[in-house]
């Protein structure tokens, strides 16, 4: 392992990000939380307000990087093989809550932060990139407008359950969990019923498909 002093800051900030939303909780996202998580890996204040973002959003942007990490090796694609598509996108949203939830009040304060109206471009993009990690974990390959439907419906069933999270008082999260079970429910149904409708219409010229296949290159 690279010593801290030695590290680029590249690393530096990848080394910090396990640190800023317990620091957040207490002391919000700005410098001293930067402050404090330095200090926890004995890295050199000044150098870490380098590595990481100076504003809000961008903390939290290097959080939530952090957490599609831990999704990722929570579930490493031997695991997610051995599952159906339904199984895989639960297991990773629910991957993704137990990596939040013991840093709750720092993903509450994130919200509101995500909330105001000059983060909305910012937020929208987090959203997406969370969304289309998880797809792409589960072993997502579209290219037409489905690339797209399923990322939209994703984002907002997640966004959803993180409010449902912060709300949430019950053993292990179990009203959250829940509450996810029903949307992806609703994810599958509405995936079938595509399904039945494009073995209808497949003979048809489809202007999202050839965009699609110019975008990503046919295999």
């Amino acid at each position: 392992m690279t010593a801290v002093a030695d590290m680029t800051l590249d690393e530096l900030r990848e080394a910090l990000s396990p640190h800023l939303a317990p620091n957040a909780a207490f002391d919000g996202w700005g410098a001293k939380t930067v402050e404090t998580a330095a200090d926890a890996i004995g890295a050199d204040r000044d150098v870490a307000k380098l590595a990481v973002p100076g504003d809000a959003a961008g903390m939290i942007d290097l959080w939530f990087a952090q957490i599609d990490r831990r999704m990722a090796a929570a579930l490493p694609p031997e695991t997610l093989a051995a599952m159906k598509i339904r199984e895989k996108i639960t297991a990773l949203v629910e991957a993704r809550l137990d990596a939040l939830a013991p840093d709750r009040e720092a993903l509450r304060r994130a919200v509101a932060i995500l909330a105001m109206p000059q983060n909305a471009a910012r937020a929208a993009r987090l959203g997406w990139r969370s969304t289309d990690v998880m797809w792409r974990l589960a072993g997502d390959m579209a290219t037409d407008y489905n690339h797209y439907t399923k990322r939209a419906m994703l984002a907002g069933i997640y966004a959803a359950t993180i409010a449902v999270l912060l709300q949430d008082q019950s053993e292990g999260q179990a009203e959250t969990r829940a509450f996810l079970a029903r949307r992806i429910d609703n994810i599958m149904e509405f995936e079938k019923a595509k399904a039945k409708l494009a073995g209808r219409s497949d003979h048809r010229f489809s202007l999202s498909r050839f965009v699609g296949r110019l975008r990503y290159h046919a295999r």
